[in-house]
C-alpha cells in the first residue's frame, strides 16, 4: 500500500529534504569531511529550522538501519533513495556517515558559517519565494504571455497575495544585500529559475533593485466607488 503523506512526512520528510540538497552535487561525504551538499544542508537548516537536525538524524540513521527490499519500494511502501552516485552497496554506510556528521554538529554546535548559496536547493531553500517569482514568471515562455518584464512583475504583483509579495521584497533587498559581482547575481537569477535576461540596459543586479521598488509600491485596487471616477 503506498504510503499516505502524512505518513511519508512522519517517517522520511526531513530525510527528503537532505536527499534533495544533493540534487546535482557529488555524495563524496567522508566520516572527516561533510560534503558541499550536506554542509550547505545543515547551514540553511542551522538557520532556519534548526529543530530539523535532530529528525534528519534520526531518519537517516533508521532507514540505513532498516532497508527496504526492493518489493516494498515498489509497492510505495517506503522512500525510494535517489540516485546519488553510489554503488548500492555504498548507500547504507552513506547514510550512516551523514546522521553522524548532523549528530556531531548538533552536539558540538558546529554550525557552517553564514555564505552565498553554494548549491541549487540552498538558493531555493534560502529564497523560496523569489525562486517561485523568477521561475513561475520568467521562464523561457515570458515573452509569449507578457509584453515585458514589467507586465510579468505587474502580473504577479495583482495575483499574488499581498503577504507573499511583502516576503519576496524583503527577499530581493536580502540576495542585493550580499553585494554580489554581476556575475555571480547572474549564476543566483538562473539558480532561482529565471530563463531570460533583465531587459536592456540593466545588469541582474539593477533589475533585481527595479523589481523590489515596483513591488513595494501599493497595488490599485479596483471595486465599486475606486475606480477613480467623479
Amino acid at each position: 500500500m503506498p504510503l499516505s503523506p502524512l505518513e511519508h512526512d512522519r517517517r522520511y520528510g526531513e530525510l527528503d529534504q537532505v536527499m534533495r540538497a544533493y540534487a546535482g552535487q557529488p555524495a563524496d561525504d567522508t566520516a572527516d569531511k561533510p560534503s558541499a551538499a550536506l554542509t550547505a544542508y545543515l547551514r540553511q537548516t542551522w538557520h532556519s529550522r534548526p529543530w530539523a537536525l535532530a529528525i534528519a538524524e534520526r531518519q537517516l540513521r533508521e532507514y540505513a538501519d532498516h532497508p527496504p527490499g526492493r518489493l516494498r519500494l515498489r509497492l510505495g511502501e517506503f522512500y525510494p533513495i535517489p540516485d546519488v552516485g553510489l554503488p548500492e552497496g555504498e548507500i547504507q554506510q552513506w547514510l550512516y556517515c551523514l546522521a553522524d556528521h548532523i549528530k556531531h554538529s548538533i552536539e558540538q554546535g558546529e554550525v557552517p558559517p553564514p555564505a552565498t548559496p553554494a548549491t541549487h536547493w540552498e538558493w531555493h531553500a534560502r529564497f523560496p519565494e523569489l525562486g517561485q517569482f523568477l521561475g513561475g514568471w520568467f521562464s523561457q515562455d515570458m515573452p509569449d504571455e507578457f509584453d515585458d518584464h514589467d507586465t510579468a512583475a505587474d502580473d504577479y504583483h495583482t495575483s499574488t497575495d499581498p503577504h507573499l509579495v511583502a516576503r519576496l521584497v524583503g527577499e530581493l533587498h536580502e540576495l542585493l544585500t550580499l553585494d554580489l559581482d554581476e556575475s555571480d547575481y547572474a549564476v543566483a537569477v538562473a539558480e532561482l529559475g529565471m530563463e531570460v535576461d533583465p531587459p536592456a540596459p540593466y545588469s541582474p543586479s539593477a533589475w533585481l533593485a527595479h523589481a523590489a521598488s515596483r513591488l513595494s509600491a501599493p497595488r490599485a485596487e479596483y471595486g465599486p466607488g475606486l475606480s477613480g471616477s467623479k
